[in-house]
């Protein structure tokens, strides 16, 4: 089974990330696009704007957003394009948020493993 990371967009890239995807629904401040280095931007798979501003990205609600942006991917046509892709080769993720743990990225690869 090829294998899902996230990496923060604005790391350097590496040689083995495979697809790069950009999960973010706004373009990361301040980079190109020949810095981003990303193969396809999956805007519609990210969470929702009303979920988004909801979450905040603060500690305390992200139990509850992880809930409720997994039951948007349940319904959304991006989760399952995604999915489809990472069932067929290697695929990073990388997103913009400062915290590496505490961001969407992380519950969408969780879901996307779950799924496979």
């Amino acid at each position: 089974m090829p294998t899902i990371s996230i990496k923060r967009v604005y790391e350097e890239p590496g040689s083995r990330e495979g697809m790069r995807i950009l999960v973010d629904r706004l373009w990361p401040r301040g980079l190109t696009k020949e810095k981003a280095a990303v193969d396809l931007w999956m805007k519609d798979v990210a969470p929702s704007p009303s979920l988004r501003t909801w979450f905040d990205h603060r500690e305390d609600r992200f139990d509850e957003f992880s809930r409720r942006y997994r039951a948007e991917l349940e319904h959304n046509p991006a989760g399952a394009e995604l999915r489809a892709l990472t069932t067929k080769r290697k695929v990073t993720l990388v997103y913009g948020a400062r915290d590496g743990h505490i961001n969407h990225a992380a519950v969408l690869t969780e879901w996307l493993q779950q799924k496979s």
